[in-house]
């Protein structure tokens, strides 16, 4: 399904599609239970444009490559280019805040990882990123106070905090636009906390964003098995 930036109200929004830059290791939670080593660097990945695709009524997954994992995020659209900013210059170049799903080829992954090679194949590939629709800045007084929910079939699997972030917002697209020039439409893929796991065709999902106790995304999708 083709892919196009949308806002809470389901209008377009005129940015491009671009690329998503994603942060690994940004909950202690979900670091102690992938039982991972941790380094004092920020683990930085892209996934291509061509990753994203909605998180509507339903996205497909790969099934001929092992187990593909739901890592839920807070996502965050791009409005104006970040390139090695300052914290200070980092808050007005966002356009808006959304929910992500950072879909990660588990088995792939962790034969790569054993093998020492980069493990892009496993996080990058078609349909990587289904992106809910944004909910502008401007909405959202402290992006740094958002909570965020996973439920599939009904049950909780995923409970976020942007609090609890190793590395906030700010510092975040800060550091990372020292590397890679953030260009309008790209997308920032925060983390995710403890609870990822397999995801089956058929499982129905319930992503949640609030800020306090209003409800700003309440997505329900479905999982289908993408095509060969």
């Amino acid at each position: 399904m083709s892919y196009q930036h949308q806002d809470w109200q389901g209008k377009t929004i005129d940015l491009p599609k671009g690329k998503v830059v994603c942060i690994g290791q940004n909950y202690l939670d979900h670091i102690q239970e992938m039982q991972s080593k941790t380094a004092p660097e920020a683990l930085f990945f892209i996934k291509p444009a061509t990753a994203l695709c909605p998180l509507a009524a339903e996205f497909a997954i790969p099934t001929q490559h092992g187990a593909v994992h739901n890592e839920t995020e807070i996502a965050v659209l791009i409005g104006k280019k970040l390139s090695k900013a300052s914290e200070d210059e980092v808050m007005d170049a966002i356009w808006g805040y959304s929910l992500a799903l950072d879909l990660t080829l588990r088995d792939v992954q962790a034969k790569l990882k054993q093998l020492g090679r980069p493990w892009e194949i496993a996080k990058g590939f078609d349909g990587a990123c289904p992106l809910g629709a944004f909910v502008p800045a401007e909405v959202i007084q402290a992006p740094q106070q958002l909570q965020f929910s996973l439920y599939v079939n009904g049950e909780p699997r995923q409970q976020g905090d942007a609090g609890l972030m190793i590395r906030g917002i700010r510092a975040m697209l800060s550091e990372m636009s020292q590397w890679f020039s953030l260009e309008p439409g790209d997308v920032v893929l925060t983390g995710t906390p403890a609870g990822v796991g397999p995801l089956t065709p058929g499982d129905k999902l319930q992503l949640t964003m609030r800020s306090d106790t209003t409800v700003l995304l309440d997505v329900q999708t479905s999982v289908s098995m993408q095509s060969l």
